[in-house]
């Protein structure tokens, strides 16, 4: 399993999953999604809607509303606890985590060709100590990155339909985003677009 250094703490692991993997996976995260339907969240205070739809799996899941971010046990408009994780997710962070204790909660976020992610720090958390790992399966996005100021250099690489990135130590907290996705450079998904789930430990371990 090879992986190129982005940066100092961010690792790049192109084409992890391969095809039969990605399709796997896409399997289970379409039951999840009938347990726990996508659904738009919306920008702290302006209720702006998010460009992109999204659920979560695990035993807590990110929502976002005009009362803010944080992360909660239940879907925000059914109610119901969040589906567990799949045991392929679960691998993926054994295997790139190097953390020694299991996430909390995984983020699926589907993007359509016009969705996009602005610069963010993934900070919502207490354990900073553990890593995010990314999985992308679906169309190519344009991933960028920079430092732990917005107003840092930023650089850019292109996911693909089964690659992984890992943001751990020195990166833990560096902004980054999707400025674009490439509609229809991956046959995976049907009707096109992208999923990316992000695997994170919430809570500092006992």
């Amino acid at each position: 399993m090879s992986s190129l250094t982005l940066a100092p703490g961010l690792a790049y692991y192109p084409d992890y999953l391969d095809r039969a993997a990605q399709e796997r996976l896409l399997a289970s995260l379409r039951e999840i999604v009938k347990a726990a339907p996508l659904f738009t969240p919306h920008m702290p205070r302006t209720g702006k809607p998010f460009s992109v739809r999204m659920t979560n799996c695990g035993r807590l899941g990110w929502v976002s509303d005009v009362d803010g971010y944080r992360y909660q046990p239940s879907h925000p408009e059914t109610g119901k606890l969040w589906p567990a994780m799949p045991p392929q997710v679960l691998r993926a962070w054994e295997e790139l985590s190097g953390y020694p204790h299991p996430p909390d909660a995984c983020l699926i976020n589907f993007y359509a060709p016009s969705a996009r992610m602005g610069l963010h720090q993934d900070k919502d958390e207490e354990a900073f100590d553990a890593p995010v790992v990314s999985l992308s399966i679906g169309d190519t996005a344009l991933f960028r990155y920079g430092g732990l100021e917005r107003s840092d250099p930023t650089k850019s690489v292109r996911l693909r339909s089964g690659d992984a990135i890992v943001f751990g130590g020195p990166a833990r907290l560096i902004y980054h985003g999707i400025d674009r996705v490439s509609a229809g450079s991956s046959d995976l998904l049907p009707q096109g677009g992208r999923l990316n789930l992000t695997l994170r430990k919430v809570e500092k371990p006992l």
